[in-house]
């Protein structure tokens, strides 16, 4: 486990001395591992830094209320809605990498406009150690490491977390006194739920995995899952009243694990994954069928795409 006591000094020196007296804007979505970033950036260069929440449309249920709420302090907040440029981005895409290459872009485009409207020359990013395994594996590419495009307009970026894996960011959370909500929350995509829709995303999938997976949360909250999830896999027939429809499939997904790189399924009694099949189905007309996915990681991933 990281040393806390030693981590966070040396951290904070650490993006002082990459930056210096030069302006930065840090890419904050409000899960712990941009939160630590930015509460680092922020306690080593002060004024220097403008914390960026882009809302791409692609944000779980009430995510853009949450962050104003959490970084108030923060007086040079700026959230940016830029849910059409992201949804045309991916119009008719498919392809999960190209999806996530997409999205990469499409940050940093958003987050240059905003370093020049503040005229800074860094970018600060809560990228961790997992996330650079998978993209250079090959697994999968993450939006801010190999989903990032070839040019980039910044003369760097600062990654303050970028050896730790999850478990030993929420320490340096906890250490640093942040919301429990931010220290304890698990896991959301840098791509949002664009990687929860199989396909083509579309604002009909979107609001059908945004409320599902708002359900999946609270319904399995007491279950302490390392992240739990529903996604939008396809379509098939179903009856809802008296008519045979053809409607969503939305697979729902709980697992363990510590730090991310391997998971198991968790074992969820019958009687709450009925209940949630019945909230899902029934706040959603569109919805025909709701499943369970037992797969660990190995071999599948956590999430979808």
């Amino acid at each position: 486990m990281v040393d806390t006591e030693t981590f966070v000094p040396e951290a904070i020196e650490e993006i002082e001395d990459e930056i210096g007296d030069a302006n930065a804007v840090i890419a904050l979505s409000g899960g712990v591992d941009s939160s630590v970033a930015a509460a680092l950036a922020y306690e080593s260069i002060g004024d220097q830094l403008t914390p960026v929440y882009v809302d791409t449309g692609l944000m779980r249920k009430g995510e853009t209320d949450q962050i104003r709420e959490t970084f108030d302090y923060m007086d040079s907040l700026q959230i940016v809605d830029a849910k059409d440029r992201f949804l045309d981005a991916l119009e008719g895409v498919i392809d999960p990498e190209e999806k996530r290459k997409i999205i990469g872009e499409q940050f940093i485009r958003e987050f240059e406009r905003e370093a020049t409207e503040a005229d800074a020359d860094y970018l600060v990013q809560g990228t961790i150690y997992p996330d650079r395994i998978e993209s250079e594996g090959g697994i999968k590419s993450h939006h801010n490491v190999g989903g990032l495009p070839d040019v980039v307009d910044f003369d760097g970026i600062v990654e303050p977390v970028r050896d730790l894996y999850k478990d030993e960011v929420r320490e340096v959370a906890r250490h640093l006194d942040l919301d429990e909500i931010v220290a304890e929350r698990m896991p959301f995509p840098g791509p949002g739920l664009a990687v929860r829709v199989i396909g083509e995303v579309t604002e009909e999938k979107l609001e059908v995995a945004r409320d599902a997976c708002h359900v999946v949360e609270e319904e399995l909250e007491e279950y302490e899952p390392w992240q739990a999830l529903a996604a939008v896999i396809g379509k098939a027939t179903g009856v809802k009243g008296d008519n045979r429809v053809h409607g969503w499939v939305v697979s729902v997904r709980s697992v363990e694990s510590r730090d991310g790189m391997t998971a198991r399924a968790q074992e969820i009694d019958w009687e709450t994954l009925q209940r949630i099949q019945s909230r899902i189905t029934g706040q959603n007309e569109n919805v025909a069928r709701v499943v369970y996915d037992v797969t660990h990681k190995p071999p599948a991933t956590i999430e979808y795409e």
